[in-house]
């Protein structure tokens, strides 16, 4: 398993250069502790390409290239040969792309998501976990999840990973209804740095195209701001991945007051900590203690009185990327496809009962990894069979894999998974 980054865009702390690298070690951690990958198998690489940041060009304790960062096909040509390199010594490798910035992950994406054994964790696992808490919300209001169509979504973030979401959640509408242009234009609203995304846009950045909206929907116009935004469409969701600490401030929380949802769903997504677009207190303090919360930073839950608490969950991509990367492996799939990771996503909205998400809980406790993961795994396997993509995995090949029960297929990932059990060096 190799987690690579080229350090240009960690967090939300930007151009690290080779200082990035922390960032595949961590995530590494994360499949040896949550899928039980063998830390024997797994290697975090940083592709150093030079950086951008000046403060680093300067320092002499930098341990980087001290040069640009490579552009153009100059650039595409190293990541090339790195893919081509890895896949030819170990041909069942998985490779995570982690913390590219946005021209870089959406292009190396498209040019090896069919052809090698990779995803952008960014886009696809940011996506699918804000995808299982959307539909969390959906239930939450008491709603089958079929009603998921009808929510008002307005995402605050044009990168990678608001634009990964809005792709995905756009793919499970047209999979429940059957259209998926006709719900891009009238269910999703779109907001970057300069305002709201419509078709009067200048350079509109190609990805998010599809999302732009017609100039006077909802009376609204090209660059509106994100309080008129939700005023005129009151939203049943207001999701953020734009990195701007406090952008969902006091005005813009109170007017999801006039959600046309009984419990408005408010995601602060973006890392670190004082990235993130709002803290849980002041979203329950202002947008009313009927609000589901989530966020991509830590926050405690919040004491509302009388007794009454304001959950606060933790949309983390631990819960997704070490179920798509262990199902990956032991499907065999030669490449990841759209359906194994909406069957990650739906996996892991399914695993809540009833009761945690009428209180607002949406994700499991991080005590339940282990378990977690081998039932995302398993939808994952389950989905590359159902894709016709699996080739097995050592003994098991893919007619097995096809005659198994959903019991089964857990048992197997589970059967799979590198437990830390050491023999003892001392013999009575």
């Amino acid at each position: 398993m190799i987690v690579l980054t080229d350090g240009s865009r960690i967090l939300g702390l930007g151009d690290l250069g080779v200082q990035g690298i922390g960032i595949p070690i961590g995530k590494l951690d994360m499949y040896v502790a949550a899928a039980g990958i063998n830390p024997q198998r797994i290697l975090p690489v940083m592709l150093d390409v030079g950086t951008n940041n000046q403060n680093l060009l300067d320092n002499p304790l930098y341990l980087g290239l001290r040069q640009p960062r490579l552009e153009g096909e100059e650039y595409l040509s190293i990541v090339d040969e790195f893919m081509e390199s890895v896949f030819t010594r170990w041909p069942k490798a998985i490779v995570q792309f982690e913390d590219f910035q946005m021209k870089w992950a959406f292009q190396t994406l498209q040019r090896y998501r069919k052809k090698y054994r990779m995803f952008n964790d960014d886009i696809q696992g940011t996506a699918g976990v804000a995808l299982a808490g959307l539909f969390g919300s959906v239930r939450a209001q008491g709603r089958p999840l079929t009603d998921f169509v009808k929510q008002k979504i307005v995402v605050v973030g044009a990168g990678s990973a608001g634009l990964g979401v809005l792709k995905m959640a756009k793919e499970a509408v047209a999979r429940m209804e059957g259209n998926a242009e006709q719900a891009a234009s009238h269910q999703f609203f779109l907001l970057d740095k300069n305002g709201l995304v419509t078709k009067d846009r200048k350079e509109i950045d190609p990805a998010a195209a599809p999302f732009a909206k017609n100039p006077g929907e909802y009376g609204l116009t090209e660059g509106s701001s994100l309080l008129e935004v939700v005023k005129k469409v009151k939203p049943h969701v207001l999701l953020g991945l734009s990195g701007v600490g406090g952008v969902f401030d006091e005005e813009v929380l109170k007017a999801m007051r006039e959600s046309d949802s009984p419990r408005p769903a408010i995601f602060a997504m973006s890392n670190p900590t004082m990235n993130a677009e709002c803290t849980a207190a002041d979203a329950f303090k202002h947008a009313g203690e009927n609000i589901v919360f989530a966020s991509g930073s830590p926050f405690e839950n919040v004491d509302l009185g009388n007794g009454k608490v304001g959950h606060v969950n933790q949309a983390n991509n631990m819960y997704l990327f070490p179920g798509i990367g262990l199902g990956t492996l032991l499907s065999g799939a030669h490449f990841i496809s759209e359906g194994m990771l909406q069957a990650a996503a739906e996996c892991l909205a399914s695993y809540m009962t009833d009761e945690e998400i009428e209180k607002g809980i949406f994700y499991p406790s991080i005590d339940h990894i282990r378990d977690i993961t081998a039932e995302v795994g398993a939808a994952v396997v389950q989905a590359a069979v159902a894709d016709e993509l699996a080739e097995g995995h050592d003994d098991i090949g893919p007619k097995e894999l096809r005659l198994m029960s959903k019991e089964e297929v857990v048992e197997y990932v589970t059967r799979n998974m590198w437990y830390p059990i050491y023999s003892p060096l001392v013999h009575d």
